[in-house]
């Protein structure tokens, strides 16, 4: 690393653009007062407590409360059942983000895809803390990586910066693997945010995704692409390097543009398509979108699943 990493000044400064901030600020202040009504909804964490509203029945078992026990349900149905509850406490979400070598790719002008998925996870976190939900992250390239539980202190969004600074951005990753490590760990239900190019295996991702859905996780991916992998515009004899291992290939783009092209379109409908049947919420952005309309894109999202 070329930072202190105890310097956390200099860490807010690289990842928290202070002309973006001030963008984020502006952008809360407007939107309050349309979604402030909405958040509490939004954010309703689908994990079990000991009041606030009646969510469903389970079976007793050793260990449940007695007094939680529906003696109706028992009288109709021989079978004791215990009321759960739903607790309206503010969200916990863990952040996953590929710090893998394909994620250091940028095209003239452009961030990298790496440097936009900080900006953009420091973003989030930034704004969760604000709302006092709890955030954690867990980056990776080729091992699961540093991970950090989710905290609601306004304190932890050092940590947070301390994680995304260790990414270092090349060889290979399994985001499969590290998801696999994360869900290992996962004891409460809560959100789950993937930050990637998603250049790995996308139907491992896509399954783990999948069992972490019917756990009752709620998941969302960030899809971060560059203008130039969607096009191909380059002209002549280019040398493509090998940003996780491969050999680099000298190639004339206009030999295998249309065939790219369509092969990049599959590739971004199969994504698409798995998140709406696996009921995961997917956002694709460009590394040349401007932050808050990647975050705005998040909150619409959120409150047109609720």
């Amino acid at each position: 690393m070329t930072s202190d990493p105890t310097d956390s000044s200099s860490l807010r400064e690289r990842f928290l653009d202070p002309t973006v901030v001030m963008r984020m600020g502006g952008l809360l202040v407007r939107a309050r007062s349309v979604v402030e009504g909405a958040i509490a909804g939004m954010h309703r964490s689908p994990h079990k407590g000991s009041s606030v509203e009646f969510a469903e029945y389970k079976e007793y078992a050793p260990g449940d409360e007695i007094k939680h026990i529906d003696w109706k349900a028992f009288g109709k149905s021989d079978r004791y059942y215990v009321k759960q509850f739903e607790d309206e406490t503010n969200l916990r979400a863990y952040m996953v983000l590929d710090g893998s070598g394909s994620m250091n790719f940028a095209s003239e002008g452009c961030p990298t895809k790496l440097e936009y998925a900080q900006t953009l996870a420091a973003s989030f976190a930034f704004l969760m803390l604000r709302q006092g939900d709890a955030v954690g992250a867990l980056a990776f390239d080729d091992q699961p990586g540093l991970m950090l539980p989710p905290s609601s202190k306004s304190t932890h969004l050092t940590d947070i910066l301390h994680v995304l600074e260790s990414l270092p951005g090349d060889g290979r990753t399994d985001i499969a693997a590290a998801l696999q490590a994360l869900a290992e760990r996962l004891r409460r239900r809560g959100m789950l945010v993937i930050i990637s190019d998603m250049l790995d295996d996308a139907e491992r991702v896509m399954t783990i995704a999948r069992v972490m859905r019917k756990r009752r996780q709620e998941v969302a991916i960030f899809h971060i692409i560059d203008p130039a992998e969607l096009d191909l515009p380059y002209e002549g004899l280019t040398i493509f390097e090998g940003l996780e291992g491969e050999e680099d290939l000298l190639v004339d783009p206009d030999d295998i543009r249309d065939r790219y092209r369509e092969e990049m379109r599959a590739h971004l409908n199969q994504i698409e398509t798995e998140c709406r049947e696996g009921d995961i919420e997917y956002f694709r952005t460009v590394t040349t979108r401007p932050l808050e309309l990647a975050l705005m894109d998040f909150i619409v999202g959120r409150l047109q699943v609720r």
